[in-house]
């Protein structure tokens, strides 16, 4: 749903609940605290629209227990702000979502920091076919660039790795640290091995994948990048968008919310085929029911 077409269908917060209600419970209501089936409409002086629980007597928003719980901005501002961050390839600075919403910096960002929260914990289904593995590193190039900075696997830039099922999903991961460990890790939760034939760099730490599953790789040290259908090119691609959302808009991960952000990235390319009204719906279902 693009930002027209909400503006078109939520002009008030009436409208907003009611699509609230339907994404949340789907047929039937039913309390947050009770549980019970037996839900009425109620309205107190000065607050939005409510609904009340027969059993319990208590009264409660479509929005309790939600990223949107106790929120003072107005749902049509939240219902905007995700479909802004659903239609923007490469990610929106707080600063240009603020604009949009006629909000301040701070709050902008707030709110988009917890839409993407609600993004992390959406999963993707196993991997299987062929599956590209790749790492990443995010981050700046140092400020004083004569101090003996690493590049590469010593630098101190954030690192970021994942797998990539050509023509399907990606999942991604921030990581301390990228040994054999991690990679074994790393393949037999997210890939369905049986399945599966893995294509990666020369990176040492891959060569254990060739005991589980058949695996081949590219010699990127001596200047090798494709051998057929072996490379590592469409998960590289996906580091691109990545890295053009961080130079582009953001200009700065911390460490600690740069999960954040890959969560982002990630669910905007496993839900690239799909129409926009879908993927703003699935952001919504993430943000009421995670």
């Amino acid at each position: 749903m693009n930002t027209i077409q909400v503006m078109r269908q939520f002009q008030d917060d009436k409208a907003c609940m009611a699509f609230l209600c339907e994404i949340r419970w789907k047929a039937k209501m039913k309390c947050p605290y009770c549980n019970g089936g037996n839900i009425s409409k109620h309205q107190e002086k000065d607050r939005r629209d409510r609904l009340q629980c027969s059993g319990c007597r208590k009264s409660f928003s479509p929005t309790v227990n939600t990223i949107l719980h106790k929120t003072h901005i107005p749902l049509f501002k939240w219902f905007l702000a995700i479909s802004l961050l659903s239609e923007a390839k490469k990610s929106i600075s707080s600063r240009q979502l603020a604009r949009h919403l006629s909000l301040p910096v701070k709050t902008a960002y707030s709110l988009s920091q917890r839409i993407r929260k609600a993004l992390l914990g959406t999963r993707s289904p196993l991997l299987k076919g062929i599956i590209e593995l790749d790492e990443t590193y995010i981050g700046g190039k140092p400020r004083f660039p004569n101090t003996g900075a690493k590049r590469g696997r010593g630098t101190k830039k954030t690192l970021v790795v994942g797998m990539l099922e050509r023509g399907g999903s990606v999942i991604n991961q921030v990581e301390k640290q990228y040994r054999k460990k991690q990679v074994r890790d790393m393949v037999l939760q997210n890939a369905d091995v049986e399945k599966s034939s893995f294509y990666t760099d020369d990176y040492g730490a891959y060569n254990q994948i060739g005991r589980f599953a058949p695996h081949e790789s590219v010699n990127h040290s001596m200047r090798e990048y494709v051998r057929g259908d072996v490379h590592t090119n469409t998960i590289e691609g996906y580091w691109a968008l990545v890295k053009r959302a961080w130079y582009g808009q953001h200009h700065h991960y911390t460490k600690k919310y740069t999960p954040l952000y890959i969560a982002e990235s990630s669910f905007k390319y496993n839900n690239r085929k799909l129409h926009s009204s879908e993927v703003f719906n699935k952001i919504m279902d993430a943000c009421i029911n995670s």
